[in-house]
């Protein structure tokens, strides 16, 4: 059953400070209730269970994999945080962890999936409620939260639940109308006034300042910490966003007919969607109407219109023509500058008593409302109402870092494709409200934003660097595609070859590389491998291996000494590797929680992954009804056990039992004798370099299984 929601649940994000535990312990209950109910609740405005499975955007999985996804993630972050030891249905939180956004490594392949009934999902729902409630109230709680503390993890998947909150209701739009349903929680406005007459006003030149400390009072994601400093000139902006009556015009004059308003890749996303007018507007015998949550409204020209970016950037380039001057959308500098002038309130300067500050937070309308409905300052609508586009890529400020239980937020959309946008919407709650939030979405995807346009010749100074710099990242760049300079071979190349080598005269159809990192074995594997899938729990890694296969090039750079770097570029044809892009494929996964797809190889290789997997022991009894029989297993490991990668109880070796020592190999021929035969053991070293000067060597253990002929039978 749906968790009831009335506007009497709308509660703030808790600081991460106070003198109370118990106190800050109840905070974050509420919170979590809150959050937890409104995104069901959201999901009361779907008519039919059957438009559960359709998809309402075709680069997303249809919404019941978002309404399973939010759940997952608790779980799934939980567990890695070492904070739960169990799962709550294994399936299910393998089925709904990865699949988001149209990155390289998401499965959106539907072939792929068997979803689950809406009662499954449900219930699941129902007792992830019920795990998480039972963490917070016996989990120890010392303040300040800090993002080592296991209550981090918990803030996280509130606030992960916040952004689905948004992009589900945006989904939510794009179904039928049929599907659909009204509900008293989820009332639009009902204000169409006349849209007011939009004007230029200048915002005076000042210094900016952005990013926060890890001081700060509220969760963050890894973003918005570090430190970007920028003076920015004077420049004119718009009083108001861009109303749909402003658009409308654009509309009507051609603005979708003329390529000249549109960039290469506006043009291209135009003419594949066929695009004549916003996606949220339909056309009908008296004219336009908007598509809101659950119903269609005479087009209110006092509204902001939604667009993606490049309707935006379009229109700005229509303006320009028009006025003779050069308007374009503001940078996130320029934004920010706008916002300080304005003197809008910080998020933890909000107060019960004005709640009308802006349309945002969910304290007004299910809805925009008018764009001369909030004041701030000279202009309207700096927050709320609709996020505003800005030309900013997504970048990282200096000083920053990953969180290690969620590594993959931010980092592989510092490509340069995703635009940053500012200010929050209607339905921003939480992390999304608040001043230093910051979101990047790719540039022909919607959401419930809109824009103000400006007049500035400002250029950035952001650097979205195109060598990978990321120390973690580099350096296996560099141990999976550069020659150690000690002289031992290339590790995983020497790994695929041996491998290929067991095979002998074996059936070399499919192949399983699990913990691929940056995909060398995958590229060195598909040389006598028809078909090889990499695999790996790091979506960073993944990235730069798609970036590989997708464009046969990868760049990185590593330190030499001090603050010294050395530029790498990998070239998949100077390897002799070009013709196997083709027969890879990379994907994000977790190798103790495998989907069901992955199955019936011939080779399943797992590099230096077995002292790393926080369940070794779910691995290795998983692995046997993936291969086919007769297939092989190699696995290779310099059986460095840590309690920082794994649990002491879940080591299968490097401990005494009953005092007597146990070896890896002996637990592992523990856990696979049954299953499989073992071949052969070797060693095979290998180097990672730090710098120029200082370098890990290590020697792995390679085994050697082969599957059992009708095993178990």
């Amino acid at each position: 059953m749906h968790r009831s929601l009335n506007k009497s649940c709308i509660i703030t994000m808790p600081t991460l400070d106070g003198v109370d535990s118990e106190a800050k312990r109840e905070e974050i209950q509420a919170y979590f209730d809150t959050c937890y109910k409104r995104y069901e609740s959201l999901f009361r405005l779907i008519a039919d269970h059957n438009a559960y499975y359709q998809k309402a955007d075709s680069l997303r999985h249809p919404l019941i994999f978002y309404y399973g996804h939010t759940a997952t993630f608790f779980i799934n972050k939980l567990k890695l945080a070492k904070v739960i030891d169990t799962r709550v249905d294994a399936e299910l939180e393998s089925l709904f962890a990865v699949g988001v956004d149209e990155m390289s490594w998401d499965d959106l392949n539907e072939a792929h999936y068997e979803w689950p009934s809406l009662e499954r999902v449900q219930a699941y729902r129902d007792d992830v409620y019920v795990l998480v409630k039972e963490v917070i109230a016996s989990l120890p709680l010392m303040l300040p939260i800090t993002e080592e503390s296991p209550w981090w993890v918990i803030l996280m998947g509130i606030e992960h639940e916040n952004i689905h909150l948004e992009t589900s209701s945006v989904l939510i739009r794009q179904l039928p109308l049929e599907n659909t349903r009204e509900d008293e929680a989820w009332k639009a406005c009902t204000q169409y006034t006349d849209a007011p007459q939009n004007s230029w006003i200048e915002v005076l030149a000042g210094s900016v300042v952005l990013g926060k400390d890890h001081e700060a009072k509220l969760f963050g994601w890894d973003n918005e910490y570090g430190k970007h400093e920028a003076h920015i000139p004077s420049f004119k902006a718009a009083k108001y966003l861009t109303s749909n009556a402003e658009f409308l015009a654009f509309v009507q004059e051609g603005g979708y007919d003329e390529d000249a308003y549109w960039c290469e890749e506006g043009r291209a996303w135009r003419d594949y969607t066929r695009a004549e007018h916003p996606m949220f507007w339909r056309k009908s015998a008296q004219g336009y109407v908007l598509r809101t949550l659950s119903k269609e409204i005479v087009l209110p020209l006092s509204w902001p219109v939604e667009v993606n970016h490049l309707e935006a950037s379009a229109f700005c380039v229509w303006k320009s023509q028009k006025e003779g001057v050069r308007v374009v959308l503001p940078t996130e500098d320029e934004y920010v500058r706008l916002r300080d002038a304005s003197g809008v309130p910080a998020y933890l300067e909000w107060t019960v008593a004005d709640t009308n500050i802006a349309a945002i937070n969910l304290e007004t309308f299910a809805s925009s409302v008018p764009v001369n409905t909030h004041k701030h300052g000279d202009f309207y609508d700096v927050i709320g109402n609709v996020w505003q586009h800005s030309r900013t890529p997504m970048y990282p400020f200096d000083g920053f870092k990953v969180h290690p239980v969620y590594d993959d937020f931010t980092v592989p959309i510092f490509d340069a494709k995703h635009k940053l946008i500012n200010g929050g919407s209607w339905i921003s709650c939480g992390n999304l409200a608040t001043q230093k939030s910051r979101y990047g979405f790719r540039r022909h995807f919607y959401q419930h934003a809109g824009f103000r346009y400006i007049q500035s010749n400002y250029k950035e100074k952001v650097r979205v660097n195109m060598y990978n710099t990321d120390t973690i990242i580099a350096q296996y760049c560099h141990f999976g595609w550069g020659e150690n300079s000690l002289g031992v071979e290339n590790y995983p190349t020497a790994c695929a070859h041996k491998a290929l080598a067991y095979m002998k005269t074996q059936p070399k159809r499919k192949a399983l590389d699990i913990g691929c990192a940056i995909g060398r074995s995958s590229f060195e594997l598909a040389r006598g491998f028809d078909e090889v899938i990499g695999v790996d729990f790091s979506a960073r890694f993944i990235q730069e291996a798609g970036v590989l296969k997708d464009e046969g090039i990868l760049r990185y750079s590593i330190k030499t000494e001090g603050d010294l770097e050395q530029f790498y570029e990998v070239n998949l044809e100077t390897f002799g590797l070009g013709e196997t892009r083709q027969k890879v494929s990379f994907w994000q996964a977790d190798a103790c929680n495998l989907k069901s797809i992955y199955k019936e190889f011939d080779l399943i290789f797992g590099g230096n992954l077995i002292d790393r997997l926080y369940d070794p022991q779910k691995f290795l009894e998983d692995v046997a009804h993936r291969l086919v029989e007769g297939g092989m297993l190699i696995l290779t490991s310099p059986y460095t056990w840590q309690e920082e990668s794994t649990p002491k109880e879940k080591w299968i070796g490097g401990y005494k039992r009953d005092g007597e020592a146990v070896s890896t190999l002996q637990g592992l021929k523990e856990m696979l004798g049954g299953d499989f035969v073992l071949i052969v053991t070797e060693d095979v070293p290998f180097v990672i370099q730090e710098t120029a000067r200082k370098h890990q060597h290590s020697i792995a253990q390679m085994s050697v299984w082969q599957k059992r002929i009708h095993a178990g039978l």
